[in-house]
Order: C-alpha cells, then sequence, then structure tokens
C-alpha cells in the first residue's frame, strides 16, 4: 500500500523558517510527480509547490514564490518543502501528494489530479 507521511511542522515565529519533509512508501517515487497543498480553517485547499519526477519543473503558487522552495531525493523517496520568512497567513495543515507517472503542466495545481495523499502537518505562524 502507498503512504505518504509528513513531518517537520511546528509553531513559530513570523519571518522564521520550517522544512517540512514527506516520506513516501509503496510507491515508484523516482516516477511520481510530487505536491504540496495547504488548508486552513474554513477554507479551500490550496495549491502550494509541485515538483516533476527529475525535479527539473518546480511551480510554486505566487503567494510563497521567492520564499518556499520544493525539492525531492529519489533515493531517500522524500520530497522536501523548505520554508522560509514565514507570514501568519501560512497558518495552515500542510499535505503531500503524489500523481502516478507523468502530467500535464495543469494537473501539478489540481488536488484532483494527485492519487495519494497524506495526513498533513500543521503549521503555525505567529505574528
Amino acid at each position: 500500500q502507498v503512504q505518504l507521511v509528513e513531518s517537520g511542522g511546528g509553531s513559530v515565529q513570523a519571518g522564521d523558517s520550517l522544512r517540512l519533509s514527506c516520506a513516501a512508501s509503496g510507491l515508484t517515487f523516482s516516477t511520481s510527480v510530487m505536491g504540496w497543498f495547504r488548508q486552513a480553517p474554513g477554507k479551500e485547499r490550496e495549491f502550494v509547490a509541485g515538483i516533476s519526477r527529475g525535479g527539473g519543473f518546480t511551480p510554486y503558487a505566487d503567494s510563497v514564490k521567492g520564499r518556499f522552495t520544493i525539492s525531492r531525493d529519489n533515493a531517500r523517496n522524500t520530497v522536501y518543502l523548505q520554508m522560509n520568512s514565514l507570514k501568519p497567513e501560512d497558518t495552515a495543515v500542510y499535505s503531500c501528494a503524489a500523481q502516478k507517472g507523468s502530467a500535464i503542466t495543469s494537473y501539478y495545481y489540481t488536488a484532483a489530479r494527485y492519487d495519494y495523499w497524506g495526513q498533513g502537518t500543521q503549521v503555525t505562524v505567529s505574528s
């Protein structure tokens, strides 16, 4: 069975940094498109960042561009989200997700196109 397990969340002050990790098992990680999404209470789940199978394509939401960096280590079956200059509006549950095989560009941004999801990790940013 496929498992995606996030870690690295916590409570920090505005301006601080966190690095989230997502460890994958039960799938061919090196051929999977990976993404990070977040959801705050009362809001829709939103796209944060995505990464292609080889790591060469890394789209970001406009709200995090320049502050967040997505990366992957296919040897360790792990995807990361480095979050710098955190803001209170970044507060949310962050989840990683996987798509099997290749994806057209628009699929990176669309939660419904992902096949597998982790349970999420809470990130809280105080002003």
